[in-house]
Parts: structure tokens; sequence; C-alpha cells
């Protein structure tokens, strides 16, 4: 039979043996990464193929032209970007109860986590619209130039349906990756992409509906994941999904700060790379700028989308290991997936400095454009290394539940030290584009330090006899009725 990929409490809580050797190592290092890569894999297909929908819409409106290139970046780098960090964040506090809950073997709590966190999803989905709706005035207000924010802000206003979708997409998805059912993740994302492809041609080519039709793929296809992952949790997870319950509504407040601590701690990793794009609209030649950083973001995004995966994995392991009181395995878990994801990051920087000439080519065809993605190619095979790092150390503290900790460090290091050193490189030193990068490089390395040192000084036998604690004091534990009943 196949090895579980946990064991939860209940059946048998024996821990991981003492590593003692080399061989020793080795043997963990090859068992562990067997349980990683399994939860990994189908999850990096996903969220890949997902972010495909982002990139595909990008690349079709670059060859449109460069304004509607910088238009669609910015709505979707900067104004949905922004929405999306606040819901996946607040999303992600499921990846902590469920995960725990799962390890602890009461997975029936499962389902009426999910319900919660749908209700808090949608509602802050609501406060977002505006936003979207009033985006022209804000990249003017942040001083983006007329065109690019009247045309951007268009196309945020015909996106708004895709941010309820992902209200219901992100707990839905934690729900499943909570308990390994990756599999199907991957299989919706795949179909999404193809269909998102389509809807690009049929719309962009064969309607001519420009970037209204972009967003109404977009929006298509974002609703397509949701519905379908919803309609297999409801059919075919009937351990989890016990039915609709009045226990959603119980106990939300502590949910709502477990929620708000998980969006804060994510909001200000994915605004940081945000606010660089933003930050190049305020200097010379701005549509090149603009265009040029996109590209290269858009880039780090594929291979942050790996890590995204990678980060839910280590997710999953460590809230399941904690749940079942396996303090030892947790640690192997954190070591193995810190080596897997330094190489994979190592790897993706030899990538881009040997294709730095090549690959602007599928972005656009100005050749300026071009020259300019090629010129700072080399601060984004090191942003490769850093962000091979950073978001698997995020996983970690999703996993044991430190979000607010975690919240204050990225505070530190990204918006009063990375961001301002950024500025001053970039503005007072007429550094331009990289001097911004640089600086901004220089706080993503520091927080990735601290966590990293966090990481090493944590007693996980602490962290597990907290974890049951945990699921009682923020899931709400005071029983539940079935809806009619």
């Amino acid at each position: 039979m196949e090895e579980p990929l946990l064991v939860r409490r209940g059946e048998s809580a024996m821990d991981a043996p003492e590593v003692g050797s080399f061989r020793d190592a080795w043997e963990v290092f090859k068992q562990e990464s067997k349980k990683l890569w399994a939860i990994t894999a189908p999850i990096g297909v996903c969220v890949i193929c997902l972010y495909g929908l982002n990139s595909a819409t990008q690349i079709f409106a670059g060859h449109l032209g460069n304004l509607e290139l910088s238009a669609v970046a910015i709505g979707l780098s900067v104004i949905c970007n922004f929405s999306f960090g606040f819901l996946l964040g607040m999303g992600s506090a499921l990846e902590t109860l469920c995960g725990q809950a799962y390890g602890a073997g009461q997975v029936e709590k499962l389902g009426v986590y999910m319900q919660r966190s749908w209700i808090i999803l949608l509602a802050s989905a609501i406060f977002l619209c505006p936003i979207y709706i009033f985006a022209t005035p804000i990249l003017k207000l942040i001083g983006q130039t007329n065109d690019i924010a009247e045309t951007a802000g268009r196309f945020s206003l015909y996106i708004i349906p895709q941010v309820f979708a992902q209200a219901i997409n992100f707990p839905t998805q934690k729900f499943l990756q909570a308990q390994s059912k990756v599999g199907i993740l991957a299989w919706i994302g795949f179909a999404a992409l193809l269909l998102h492809i389509v809807l690009l041609f049929l719309f962009l080519y064969g309607f001519g509906w420009g970037i209204a039709g972009a967003a109404a793929a977009f929006n298509i296809s974002q609703w397509t994941v949701t519905i379908t992952q919803v309609a297999y949790v409801m059919g075919w997870c009937r351990d989890g999904w016990t039915g609709f319950s009045w226990a959603a509504f119980k106990d939300l407040w502590a949910f709502v700060k477990l929620s708000f601590a998980s969006a804060v701690m994510l909001c200000l990793e994915i605004w940081y790379t945000m606010v660089l794009v933003v930050l190049t609209g305020h200097l010379q030649y701005a549509e090149i700028a603009v265009g040029s950083i996109s590209i290269c973001m858009n880039i780090n995004g594929w291979e942050g989308m790996i890590f995204i995966g990678i980060n839910a994995a280590i997710s999953v392991r460590v809230s399941n290991e904690l749940g079942s009181g396996r303090p030892r395995a947790t640690k192997h878990a954190v070591v193995v997936v810190v080596v897997t994801s330094l190489l994979i990051g190592l790897f993706f920087m030899f990538v881009i400095l040997a294709a730095r000439d090549y690959f602007p080519i599928i972005f656009t065809g100005d050749k300026e454009m071009q020259h300019a993605v090629s010129r700072i190619a080399y601060l984004l095979a090191i942003t490769m290394v850093l962000n091979s790092i950073q978001p698997v150390i995020s996983g970690v503290a999703i996993g044991g539940g430190w979000q607010g900790l975690v919240a204050y460090i990225n505070l530190g290091c990204y918006y009063i030290f990375g961001l301002p050193f950024g500025f001053f490189l970039g503005y007072v030193l007429n550094w331009g584009v990289r001097g911004i990068w640089i600086g901004m490089l220089f706080g993503t390395a520091l927080q990735t330090l601290i966590l990293l040192f966090i990481v090493w000084r944590t007693n996980w036998k602490e962290e597990a006899e907290q974890a049951l604690e945990r699921i009682r004091l923020w899931g709400g534990e005071n029983g539940y009725a079935r809806l009619g009943k």
C-alpha cells in the first residue's frame, strides 16, 4: 500500500525517527520529498495554470499595443493583486485550521470552517469593489499617466465579477488542500487555462472586443474554476462536507481575527511587488518603465506559482503533522522544503541569465521594450533566488499559525526598510528602475534571514502541543446544528 502522507491523532502518533548520520538524513530527505511532492506537484500545476490566466491575458493585451500592455499589467498587478492578496490572505486562515483539524482526526469540522471562510471572504469582496470602481482616480493619484490610468481603470471595472469568484474559490482550495485532495485542482486548473486561451482568441481576434474581451474571458475562466471546485466538494467530499450548517454563522469573530492576521501577512508580501510596479510609473518614459518591470514580474510570477504550490504543500505538511502531535516529523518537513526550494531557485536564476535576450520577445514586439527588459534581467535572476525561500517559510508560518508575528516582520522589512531604501536609490540617486528594485530586494533578503532564524529556533514540540488548543480557540468549538434542524 502507498505510505500515508500523515498519521492522524487517534491512529498512531508515533513521531519520525531521529537523524543520527548522513545516511539517516538522506533517507529522511527522500521520504519527506515524496510526501512533499505528492502534494506540491498537483497544487503547482493548478496554481501555474491559474496564473496562466493572468499571464495569457497580459500576453494577448501586449500584442494589441504598449498602452494596452501597460494598462492590463497595471490592472492585474496593482488593482487585481490588491484584492487577490487580501482575499488569499483571509482564506489562508483555513490552511491553519483545516490542516490541524485534519491532522487531529476531526475531519467533520472542515466543512463548517470552509463555510465560515466563504461568509467572511464574500463580505470582504463587497468592501473591495470600490477599489475597482474608482481605479482610474486612484491610479492617477499615485502618479500613473492619464492614458494608462484611464485604460487600466476601464479594465479594472470590467473584472469585478472575478473578485467574488475568488472569494469562494480560495476557501474551497484550502479545504481540499488540507486533506491532500489536490489532484482534482490540477485538472480543473489545466482545463480552465485551455478555456481561457480559446476565449481570448475568440473575444480579441474573433469579435475584436479589445481589453473588454480580455476582461470577459478572465471573468468566465475564474468563475468556471470556482463552480467546478464547489461542485466537486459537494459531490465527492462527503467526509469533510456534511451540508450547509448554521454553525458557519457562530463564533465568527475568532475566525475573523485569524483570517485578518493571515490577510495582513500575505498582503504585505504580495503588495510589495505591486508597489515596485507603481513606483516605476513615476519615472521618465513611464510606458517603457512600467512595461519592462511588468514583464519581469510576470516571469517572476511564473516561478512564484511553483513556490506557491510548495508554500501550500509545506503548510499542509506542517499543520497536519502538528495536529498529529509529531514535532520531529514537522522539523524534518521544514528542513527538506527549504533545501529543495533553494536548489530550484538557483536553477531558475541560471535560466534567466541565459535567456535574458530572448524571453522578452514572448511579451512584446517592440525592440525598445525588449532591450529594457534585458538590461534589468540580472535583477530578476537575483529575485528568483530570494523568492524561492521566502514564500516557503511563509507556508511554514501559516501551517504553524504564526501569521500575526510574520505580519510585523513583513511590515518592518518591506515597508520600513526595503521600500524607503528603494525609493532613495531610484529617485534620490537617480538609479531608476534598477535602484527601486535593488532597494526592495534588500528588504526581501532581510525578511528571509529573520524568518529562517525564527524557524531554526522554534520548539516544534511546544507547537504541536498548542495545535489542538488553537483549533478550539480559533475554530469556535461550541457544537453546531445542521440547517433545517
